[in-house]
């Protein structure tokens, strides 16, 4: 049961509308200004993956000592591929003069 009068919708003048129109199209969330430029989020973000990347490295290679210690009763087996490296940074190391 309405009670009251039906709404009736007003019409808009046309000058009007097409001004609203206009700046809905051409307008811009926000203006950038030239001395103020936005940075773009990718460096930081890259940053700090790194930054992740290198300490699960550090703490997984600290694990796997702290695992291997105790499976050999404190002897460290490497494979002949570990043996390799180490024997080369050993040997680039010695080669190296100090400064």
């Amino acid at each position: 049961m309405p009670q009251g009068k039906i709404k009736v919708k007003t019409k808009v003048p046309d000058a009007v509308k097409a001004k609203l129109q206009k700046k809905k199209k051409s307008g811009v969330a926000f203006t950038r200004r030239a001395n103020a430029p936005i940075q773009a989020k990718k460096t930081k973000m890259q940053g700090t993956q790194k930054i992740k990347q290198l300490l699960s490295k550090a703490v997984n290679k600290s694990v796997e000592e702290d695992i291997r210690a105790r499976a050999s009763e404190g002897v460290i087996n490497f494979s002949k591929a570990q043996h390799a490296v180490a024997k080369h940074n050993k040997n680039s190391k010695a080669n190296v003069p100090d400064a």
